[in-house]
């Protein structure tokens, strides 16, 4: 293609189309349906330079034209309660369930490695003394040391303020550091088994490993299967990055992105509600059973909300991404 001969042919379009757009007052009739075609047109035109002769200033305007003829073509929605209800009911379990392929062996296999960290620290004391000093040992695990008391070391109000933040802060890089091949995913899925291994380690060490459970199961559950669906989401992000499938790289990253964009709001809701348990079910005084009761719970109804209402929502082709009319249009790729 000759590029200036192009822009020559069609440089009288584009600038019809930008005025069209300047205008203050509405459009008649006429000049709706031009800017119809005119949009129609430079979409196509657009689509043959970035194919056949690239260049960076004129896909610019043109790319920049073609969006703002799209909205104005298209029209602005607000959103409605209708879609929040569509999401939560909809949309966030689907994207759940359609991913679960990903995070269920992510969650798998994360416990087993939290396990097997915990039986070596646990049993080789050489590895303890690694970690911390004697008298440091002791002050964790001993009875009211610091792995009991954290929970109620600050008002309950604060404190799941606090636990929330930082693990919707975790699960949002999870998400977006999944474009990066799923590698820092890899990382910060390991810090966390890490964490918990050396917690299971050092009070098994001790004898005292039910106690630690009991502190950790009641908000534990719904949070690492929070963060489990946000690592195992954004290792399948880095996978489309490397196999997109039939669908172009910058259409499956786009599909997916959206999809995960949403599952960071969604985790962020899940984890207020593990927040909450852990700052408030927790420390309080209910019996061990009763404290892990609630955390099962909770976790059963998450896994019966993705399970059932989430493939309830993926078969009748709920993507978690945005609706059909809400995308941006393929453009077109002919004459």
């Amino acid at each position: 293609m000759d590029l200036d001969v192009f822009v020559s042919a069609h440089r009288a379009e584009w600038d019809r189309l930008e005025a069209l757009l300047r205008r203050q007052r509405r459009l008649t009739g006429t000049e709706a349906d031009e800017l119809v075609a005119l949009y129609q047109r430079t979409a196509t035109h657009l689509s043959l330079i970035q194919s056949s002769a690239p260049d960076p200033q004129l896909t610019g305007r043109l790319s920049q034209l073609v969006a703002r003829a799209r909205s104005a073509v298209t029209g602005t929605r607000r959103a409605s309660w209708r879609d929040v209800t569509r999401f939560l009911t909809e949309g966030f379990p689907a994207a759940v369930y359609r991913s679960r392929r990903w995070w269920v062996p992510t969650a798998l296999l994360s416990t087993v490695i939290a396990a097997l960290l915990g039986w070596w620290i646990g049993t080789h004391p050489e590895v303890q003394s690694s970690i911390a000093a004697p008298g440091e040992l002791r002050n964790l695990t001993r009875p009211g040391g610091e792995y009991e008391t954290y929970y109620s070391s600050h008002p309950a109000a604060a404190f799941a303020a606090e636990v929330w933040t930082n693990n919707a802060r975790a699960a949002a890089m999870c998400l977006v550091l999944g474009i990066f091949l799923g590698l820092p995913v890899l990382w910060i899925l390991f810090e966390n088994m890490l964490n918990l291994g050396v917690g299971v380690g050092l009070m098994s060490s001790v004898g005292r490993l039910d106690t630690f459970l009991g502190l950790v199961l009641p908000h534990g559950l719904l949070e690492l299967t929070a963060v489990f669906v946000a690592a195992g989401t954004g290792l399948r992000l880095g996978w489309t990055l490397i196999d997109p499938g039939p669908r172009t790289r910058r259409s499956a990253l786009a599909e997916e992105g959206r999809a995960a964009l949403g599952m960071a709001i969604g985790l962020a809701l899940v984890l207020f509600v593990s927040g909450a348990i852990e700052g408030f079910v927790t420390p309080s005084g209910l019996p061990t059973w009763g404290r892990i009761g609630i955390g099962v719970a909770a976790e059963l109804a998450f896994l019966a909300y993705v399970f059932v209402l989430g493939g309830r929502a993926a078969r009748a082709g709920d993507t978690g991404d945005l609706e059909a009319h809400e995308r941006s249009a393929a453009v077109p790729t002919a004459a």
